[in-house]
């Protein structure tokens, strides 16, 4: 089952043809699709040092490839100021072989993703991750400022999305438990500066290694936003005690924490019902992280 209606198919020997007439220099390595549970490209390896990403839904190609472009910046950026191993960008591929879509080619990391090696008790692996969020949030912004629509920016403009979720999710979850909390999360205000941050710290996006941080993925979306949005790595791989090493290590104030707990929260209410069929590991990231938050607090 596809994860969405319009999603693309991109076969391994598609990926051949495109290496072959676009980058000849790695013609004839193996090309091999990667399982993964992430829902906007799909990966492919080319040998054993890159990886390729390609957009599983149609848009404008042109868009795309300025996108892309962006992407590529914000990767390398990024790879610049972490202190852990973060994927380089190589390379961007146009669209060819019946594939509508630019393409990109990264660095390759060895790794486990969190959502195959369970790191959510160790408070090391907390550490590591408040020492990735403070080396970002220290990084410059030059200037810029969150400039998108996804989490990130304004709750409340996420009302129609929540209203959405909330009408969807009926039979799956207890709505009226979670209009309550959207109604406390909506009303947070916002009073801190926009930081460097990642924007989208799931388990499918890090890496561990034993107990500790192993490296991040998915890196292009790395730009100025709410300092509150990296915390949502609180709940989505974290237990009790490690949250709270991760909360101390930031010095989160009580706003701050709150608030990144609402866009974890937007996040996940999303995750459940969009994926029940088609992505059950991230239907069930969504609930567990739900579970987390509402555990928490009443609402």
């Amino acid at each position: 089952m596809t994860m969405h209606e319009d999603q693309l198919d991109v076969t391994t020997d598609t990926v051949a043809t495109l290496v072959a007439e676009q980058f000849p220099q790695w013609s004839g390595r193996e090309i091999r699709l990667l399982a993964s549970t992430g829902t906007v490209n799909a990966i492919f390896r080319i040998g054993n040092d890159l990886s390729a990403r390609f957009p599983l839904r149609p848009a404008d190609a042109a868009e795309a490839s300025a996108i892309l472009e962006r992407e590529a910046r914000a990767s390398a950026e990024l790879a610049r100021i972490s202190r852990f191993p973060a994927p380089e960008p190589v390379a961007l591929g146009k669209p060819g072989a019946g594939y509508p879509m630019p393409w990109s080619v990264q660095t390759w990391l060895s790794g486990t993703v969190a959502s195959d090696a369970d790191a959510s008790g160790s408070n090391a692996f907390a550490e590591d991750l408040a020492a990735f969020i403070s080396a970002l949030r220290e990084a410059d912004t030059g200037g810029r400022l969150f400039d998108g629509d996804n989490r990130g920016g304004v709750l409340t403009r996420h009302d129609a999305w929540m209203a959405t979720c909330f009408t969807q999710s009926e039979g799956l979850l207890d709505v009226p438990r979670l209009r309550r909390a959207w109604s406390h999360f909506r009303a947070l205000p916002r009073r801190s500066p926009d930081v460097m941050s990642h924007g989208d710290l799931i388990p499918g996006n890090v890496l561990v290694a034993g107990d500790r941080l192993g490296g991040v993925l998915d890196t292009g979306g790395f730009g100025p936003a709410d300092p509150a949005l990296d915390l949502i790595s609180a709940w989505h791989l974290l237990r009790p005690g490690p949250r709270e090493t991760l909360r101390r290590a930031l010095d989160c104030d009580e706003l701050e924490w709150e608030r990144g707990k609402a866009w974890a929260f937007e996040q996940a209410v999303g995750l459940v019902w969009y994926y029940v069929e088609s992505n059950p590991t991230m239907s069930g990231l969504g609930r567990r992280t739900l579970d987390r938050i509402l555990e928490s607090t009443e609402y």
